[in-house]
């Protein structure tokens, strides 16, 4: 076994004899299809923190020579497969973790050099009696080993687009790094599959890329490996039962991703570790700091920052991805930000209705840190101060919450503030730290009607209020508190067993008051 050339079996071993290990190998179900064939072009891009370095050791155990991972891969799913044995470890298998290089060099034609040494160094120990035209070229060796043992090569990069992270500015280093992948790759009869592994996207790096053979499967869209991108309903509430964690919970912080055939999925580092830990909270900012998301929101575009707030808010807003250009620096319209924020995990998609959102807690504790320090003015005094307008609701200080809202009211900033909606989506934010106790809804139906902002507490907050907050424009916050009662609002928490606050808020648009009453329930 060799460090890039048939690598072994270690690295996943080691996952498969972790705490927690959730079975995905039958991705290679997948990958056993396309195995030489035209098809056996394959580009996964996902997030950090979701698998991508675990699923490429997968492969690299499953298909690597040199090594016996029958018993490894004994008792998963792959194994009950009809042509399990027929793949397994048959093929010369080159691993490269292309950051690794990376990180070693100072330039890319150091990166492409030392990847080339490398690679040729371990292949001419392996095959010594090929005759070589020309064994200090990778390509050509290949060929000539190819055609001495008509044996194909499973290809396996890593991080392939850490160059296009690292290089941002520089584009004759990344039109290098894509000559030095189309020679190695494209049209080769020695690739019996390539499987690369990244953030982003590769078919839009401009005419030059010609890497157009691959099959991309993305945040956008993952195709039949949408299964295979995070955790899935099922794998997480079996989690839950055994560390006896609230899937609800689990839910709220960790859920948001869904694609067409797999309407829940769940960001797989942060499960891990809050089961581990037996802990709910944010695991994100452990591999990045929302400077990294800071920096994308704070770009001036026209309607980025309202979309952001809106978003914070609770809604969904409409973007056109068709534009990005598979990179980290091209941005000409709001749409390729949130596009570019879709593959880094910020934000979920919905694809039928092309809309993106926050996907959940522990992203939306990013984007509050993220607006927090930003320079959006009012807005990051209202993210600031939302904690204390939450308990002057619980503690029924109207005129400390009405004061509070108007901090919120971003009339000559962002929001348009012509009505009730409008409103609504001011609470939403001015109120922003009750995310941390409550499931917040939006014209949640009940009674004669749908309420406008409903507050439920949490499993572990049943100590909090809930809250049902109607909302007026020109009128009074009396009649909202009248509306709450005649409507019969609260029949939709009869389950709810704790306290209850009755909030009405009125604005005035001639005033530009806010107004708040505040009552308990009587059941």
């Amino acid at each position: 076994m060799g460090v890039y050339l048939n690598p072994g079996n270690e690295k996943f071993a080691k996952a498969v004899q972790s705490e927690i290990y959730v079975d995905k190998t039958g991705l290679i179900e997948y990958t056993n299809q396309v195995i030489n064939t035209v098809q056996r072009y394959v580009c996964v891009s996902r997030p950090r923190r979701f698998g991508k370095s675990m699923t490429a050791d997968m492969l690299t155990a499953y298909y690597g020579k040199e090594c016996d991972s029958r018993e490894l891969f004994s008792g998963l799913k792959i194994s009950q497969n009809a042509v399990f044995a027929q793949h397994l470890n048959q093929y010369p298998t080159i691993f490269l973790n292309m950051q690794e290089f990376l990180s070693r060099s100072k330039e890319i034609g150091q990166v492409i050099d030392r990847v080339r040494r490398m690679l040729l160094r371990e292949l001419k120990n392996s095959y010594p009696d090929v005759d070589y035209f020309d064994d200090t070229d990778l390509v050509e060796s290949l060929q000539d080993i190819y055609a001495a043992t008509k044996q194909s090569f499973v290809i396996i990069i890593d991080e392939w687009d850490c160059v296009f992270r690292e290089y941002q500015q520089d584009k004759k280093a990344q039109e290098e790094y894509l000559d030095f992948l189309r020679d190695f790759l494209k049209d080769k009869v020695y690739v019996a599959l390539a499987y690369l592994t990244g953030i982003l996207p590769i078919k839009k790096y401009g005419t030059h890329s010609a890497l157009n053979m691959f099959d991309e499967f993305t945040m956008l869209d993952p195709g039949p490996l949408a299964e295979y991108v995070g955790f899935t309903e099922q794998e997480v509430e079996e989690l839950c039962g055994r560390y006896q964690m609230d899937l609800a919970e689990i839910k709220n912080w960790y859920d948001g991703y869904s694609f067409p055939g797999e309407s829940s999925v769940y960001s797989p580092r942060s499960v891990v570790n809050a089961m581990r830990f037996r802990k709910i909270g944010n695991y994100w900012n452990q591999t990045e700091t929302f400077e990294a998301l800071q920096w994308y929101i704070d770009l001036n575009f026209d309607g980025l920052r309202d979309d952001v707030l809106q978003m914070m808010a609770g809604k969904k807003i409409p973007v056109n991805t068709g534009s990005f250009t598979n990179d980290m620096t091209t941005f000409r319209t709001e749409d390729d930000v949130l596009t570019l924020l879709i593959h880094l995990g910020y934000l979920g998609y919905e694809e039928q209705n092309k809309y993106v959102f926050i996907p959940n807690a522990e992203v939306q504790s990013e984007y509050a840190s993220a607006v927090t320090v930003s320079q959006w003015g009012d807005i990051s005094k209202a993210l600031k101060n939302s904690a204390d307008l939450l308990q002057a609701v619980w503690e029924k200080q109207e005129t400390q919450v009405a004061e509070g809202i108007r901090l919120a009211h971003f009339e000559t900033s962002q929001l348009q503030y012509n009505d009730e909606n409008a409103l609504s989506y001011t609470i939403s934010l001015a109120l922003y730290a009750a995310r941390n106790f409550y499931t917040v809804y939006r014209e949640l139906p009940g009674g004669k009607g749908f309420a406008d902002l409903v507050f439920v507490p949490r499993k572990r907050y049943q100590d909090k209020p809930a809250l049902v907050v109607e909302l007026k424009w020109d009128k009074t916050a009396e009649g909202a508190l009248a509306q709450i009662k005649d409507k019969e609002y609260c029949r939709s928490l009869e389950e709810y067993q704790g306290n209850l606050l009755l909030v009405g808020i009125n604005y005035n648009k001639k005033t530009k008051e806010h107004v708040c009453r505040i009552e308990e329930y009587q059941k």
